[in-house]
Order: structure tokens, then C-alpha cells, then sequence
């Protein structure tokens, strides 16, 4: 099981939200843009037009897939005028302390595991969503292409 997250920060709003979605498989290309895609929907109801996106150099996230699809998502918000901008932000390699959401993941790790007993998929899901505060969302999927 792998999973996305990401840690929402308002400027007019003192508290923090973490988003999570869980995948089917393993991270992949196509399911980091669907989650690009989601958490853009979900920000743009909210009146944000750009999200930054701080990340590291997992292969999912620097692939020509995942910036083709950045750059045309870009220019159909520019070009219309709505949605929410997807602006990455490259991390050194050696450097995760540089993340603000490496804190919280920590935490949500130590949080959730339980170094008794392996935990199944359900459990480990309902935990994180408790810890969090998070409302379960469904699944994103890995394309059958890449299984």
C-alpha cells in the first residue's frame, strides 16, 4: 500500500489540514497526476488558484509524464482563467529536514505502526485517518498498464 498526502496550509486560517489518499498499488506517474488533479478540484472550491507542491526526486514525481502533464494543466488554467495553478518546487536530495510535511509524516508513522504485529491494509487506513483527522477518501488506482 503506498499513499499520497498532502499538508494544506491557508494563510487566513490558523490550522492545518493533511489530505490523504491511499493507492491501489504502487506509486506511479498517472496516479500522481490523479492526485494532483483531485487536490486541485478540492482547493479550487475553496477560492485557491495555485498550489505549491514541494517535493523530492522520487521518479514519480520528476518523470516527463507527471511534467507534461504540469505544463498543460498550466497553460489550460492560465489560457481559461479557472482551476488552481500546480507549481513544483524541487528539493535537494539529501535535505527531507527542508519539507514541511516531513514533520508530520514522522509523526503520523510513529503514531499509527505497531511494532507487535503487521498491520492490514483496513487497519493501517483507519489509523492514519484517525491520527490525522482525515475523512477516508477512496482509492486512486494504478492504470493496468504499468501493473
Amino acid at each position: 500500500m503506498a499513499g499520497y498526502g498532502l499538508l494544506v496550509r491557508h494563510p487566513l486560517r490558523p490550522c492545518e489540514q493533511v489530505w490523504r489518499r491511499f493507492v491501489e498499488g504502487r506509486p506511479v506517474s498517472a496516479v500522481t497526476t490523479a492526485f494532483l488533479a483531485w487536490c486541485g478540484a478540492r482547493l479550487a472550491t475553496q477560492g485557491v488558484t495555485a498550489l505549491l507542491v514541494i517535493w523530492d526526486h522520487a521518479s514519480w514525481h520528476i518523470s516527463q509524464e507527471v511534467r507534461a502533464w504540469l505544463r498543460a494543466h498550466h497553460h489550460t488554467v492560465k489560457r481559461s482563467g479557472q482551476g488552481v495553478r500546480s507549481v513544483p518546487c524541487r528539493l535537494p536530495t539529501k535535505r527531507p529536514w527542508l519539507k514541511p510535511i516531513e514533520p508530520t509524516w514522522v509523526h503520523g508513522q510513529r503514531a499509527v505502526s505497531d511494532p507487535d504485529r503487521l498491520l492490514h491494509a483496513a487497519d493501517l487506513e483507519a489509523r492514519v485517518s484517525a491520527d490525522y483527522g482525515c475523512t477516508p477518501e477512496a482509492h486512486l488506482v494504478m492504470p493496468k498498464k504499468v501493473a
